[in-house]
């Protein structure tokens, strides 16, 4: 996954005197608490992990659980690594700092989760080839140039949006007399760089079929062992930065939405707000696909269960 985002308005220091109270308790933290990165994995003060969850929370909705202390101790790690800092004090401070407001964007970019993989949970493209599309091919016959828009929210790397333009175009046979669009967005600006230029190493085209790969991937120009998507399915996506839980700049309205793996990095409240936001921009009778381990069941009211993590805009 990936969380999501288009910039980061806002993300400055915190302005309430509560936080900058809090930051205060974090710059009293015992000198040396932070020993230099490259050495061995110290343990984060109680108020030094409450800031950097707050900050998590308050910039892109991500809960870190108490018990994922060290886990946050690695991924803020890379970050004072790079900016060749001893300590967490260090770090906060900077980050507190005016200088530091370009330091939060890399920052979520750590903190966030980018697993993903071609053609991940199978059965939702099975669905989309042999249910949706079809319907919806059906439905637009009589249109001049049939309009579909699909959104990949948290597409990270990029596997998932170009799985769905590869299905579309194994699927509809006239996808280019179509005015189709794929919208894919992710809060880490560093992975939709990698998505952009659709280069992947060989192992991780490993769940592409033959004849898909035949069709759809070619040897890549970063040499033995690269592949890269081939220019066709490329040009069916567009990648954004997005954030979630800011303001969306697209109106819709989409056909299909893709939030897979990342609703189950937020609160319930955050959950029902965001289903809610999606069903405003889907189509009636538009279809949500979600992640094996996530379920609108009591968050969200205006969508029907269809089959396993797949829902379709009560109209």
């Amino acid at each position: 996954m990936a969380i999501l985002k288009h910039g980061l308005h806002g993300m400055g220091r915190p302005a309430t005197p509560a936080p900058v109270k809090r930051i205060a308790s974090v710059f009293d933290a015992p000198a040396g608490s932070f020993p230099h990165p490259w050495g061995s994995l110290p343990a984060l003060t109680d108020d030094q992990f409450d800031y950097f969850r707050g900050l998590a929370m308050r910039h892109a909705g991500i809960v870190i659980a108490g018990f994922k202390r060290s886990m946050l101790l690695r991924r803020i790690r890379t970050r004072m690594s790079a900016l060749m800092m001893d300590t967490a004090e260090d770090y906060c401070r900077f980050l507190a700092s005016p200088d530091g407001e370009g330091e939060l964007q890399p920052l979520i970019n750590a903190l966030t989760t980018n697993k993903t993989e071609f053609f991940r949970e199978k059965h939702h493209f099975d669905h989309l080839a042999s249910v949706v599309l079809p319907r919806l091919v059906k439905e637009k016959a009589k249109e001049n140039r049939p309009r579909l828009r699909i959104w990949s929210a948290g597409c990270s790397t990029g596997e998932e949006p170009y799985s769905i333009a590869m299905t579309l175009s194994r699927t509809i046979e006239s996808l280019s007399e179509w005015n189709a669009r794929i919208l894919a967005t992710d809060i880490d600006t560093e992975v939709l760089d990698r998505a952009r230029q659709g280069h992947y190493r060989l192992g991780d085209v490993t769940p592409v079929s033959p004849e898909l790969r035949h069709r759809y991937l070619e040897a890549g120009p970063a040499g033995q062992g690269w592949i890269r998507v081939v220019p066709s399915i490329q040009r069916l996506v567009t990648f954004k930065p997005l954030n979630l839980h800011h303001e969306w700049p697209m109106r819709g309205p989409f056909d299909v939405i893709f939030c897979r793996n990342v609703v189950i990095y937020f609160d319930k409240a955050t959950q029902r707000l965001l289903f809610n936001r999606f069903a405003d921009l889907l189509t009636p009778g538009g279809i949500l696909y979600c992640g094996h381990s996530e379920s609108l069941f009591g968050i969200c009211p205006r969508f029907r269960p269809l089959g396993q993590s797949i829902y379709q805009r009560i109209e």
